[in-house]
């Protein structure tokens, strides 16, 4: 099924989304105020819109993919923003890593406009978009999550419905914990087997179908390895999620020691200019502080 779509934000993420609908045939109107990003999408079939008005007003459902609530506020309640050209009872979903309170306030002033919304953000970053493989934690009423299958079945292989509005931001933020924790931890036994003069390359494959086994240990650890940084996500997001974990975790009275950990050395990191590199910059930590500052 083809459908008319809107995107607004187009990053590296929104980019990849955007892309992939295009490419499976569906009709992409884009708004970003990076005109360069527009660019992109427009040379692999998406239409330009002038505005997040506009590009909502020519599309039956919108998919919104930015960095912060206050950002997806303004995109879509603000001056030309999505509720200004949406029909009435158009499906919003919004495929940001946010805040589940703010989840629910925006989805709230959604309903206030006429419009349904859906919290879907991703795991499995723009790799695996271009091919159709995320994974999508969704909140919502079940009727929407499903209408919004028509549009997400296009890059997702694995869409899971978490519960009402929020659900999917908070399964999200166990996501990045998990991710978080696992990235680090690859990284630490990438460090050691490289002092302890093992062939770390090795590795992956060694423990390939082991309970040590993940997706991390085999993408990333010959990443390290090579100090390949190419970037497929940023250090400093890292942050922002685990800062969403951490403030979860006070709301609702949760110990998480070893999430405290993973964020500081992350924070760490973005103090010494590589918020915006991949997490495979994780191996710069163990320069040691003096060098990392250089």
């Amino acid at each position: 099924m083809t459908v008319k779509v809107a995107l607004i934000g187009a990053g590296a993420m929104g980019g990849a989304i955007g892309t992939r609908l295009a490419q499976t045939g569906n009709q992409v109107s884009v708004f970003d105020l990076d005109n360069a990003r527009v660019a992109e999408l427009v040379s692999h079939g998406a239409i330009a819109a002038d505005t997040a008005a506009a590009a909502a007003a020519a599309s039956d459902y919108i998919i919104t993919s930015l960095n912060a609530p206050h950002i997806v506020d303004i995109a879509v309640f603000g001056k030309d923003g999505v509720a200004t050209g949406a029909k009435p009872g158009t499906l919003i979903i919004d495929m940001s890593s946010i805040d589940p309170e703010a989840t629910k306030t925006l989805a709230a002033k959604a309903a206030e406009n006429g419009l349904r919304w859906v919290d879907s953000p991703l795991s499995g970053g723009a790799p695996k978009a271009l091919i159709g493989e995320l994974t999508l934690m969704a909140g919502g009423d079940a009727a929407d999550v499903a209408d919004a299958h028509n549009v997400l079945q296009h890059v997702a292989s694995n869409y899971t419905h978490m519960g009402p509005v929020g659900a999917g931001q908070t399964t999200k933020l166990i996501n990045q914990v998990l991710c978080g924790l696992n990235f680090l931890a690859v990284a630490e036994a990438t460090q050691l087997a490289l002092d302890a003069g093992v062939d770390a390359a090795k590795i992956p494959t060694a423990l390939k179908g082991g309970r040590a086994d993940s997706a991390i240990l085999q993408e990333y650890m010959p990443r390290y390895v090579a100090k390949d940084y190419r970037r497929t996500g940023r250090i400093d997001n890292m942050v922002k999620d685990l800062n969403g974990a951490q403030d979860l975790a006070r709301r609702t009275n949760t110990a998480m020691p070893m999430t405290a950990i993973c964020a500081e050395v992350h924070r760490l990191l973005t103090a010494a200019g590589l918020g915006g590199e991949d997490q495979a910059a994780l191996m710069e930590y163990f320069k040691g502080p003096e060098e990392l500052s250089q």
